[in-house]
């Protein structure tokens, strides 16, 4: 058998629980800005297509080298080609980057932020 509990007789104890509770509002410039490294990895994926096409498209690899007497395989070649092409994917990878985070600098947006900050102090 349940025991009832007359409506006016419920009461909260609050003074085992205490909180300290600070709400700050407080203004902040908020602007999108690209993710450097996703840019970076683009770049350099660039360059390695970039690479495999020129090893592939131009036959270059049959002839004697006039700087060094020497035959280079396609291996060799498209590694020779990997480092130089990868190098100007990053470089051009970072120069948009860049381009696109200082445009994206003028578009600001204004915001009013609400900080919430509960401490329970037990």
């Amino acid at each position: 058998m349940a025991h009832r509990v007359p409506a006016g007789s419920l009461r909260w104890d609050n003074r085992s629980m205490t909180e300290h509770i600070e709400d700050h509002v407080e203004r902040m410039r908020m602007r999108r800005a690209p993710k450097f490294s996703v840019f970076l990895l683009a770049g350099a994926a660039l360059g390695v297509i970039v690479a495999m096409i020129l090893t592939f498209a131009f036959n270059g690899t049959e002839d004697v080298s006039p700087n060094t007497g020497l035959v280079y395989s396609q291996g060799q070649v498209f590694g020779f080609l990997l480092l130089i092409c990868i190098s100007v994917g990053l470089a051009l990878g970072g120069i948009v980057a860049l381009i696109l985070d200082r445009r994206s600098g003028r578009r600001t947006k204004d915001v009013i932020v609400d900080h919430l900050s509960v401490r329970d102090q037990d």
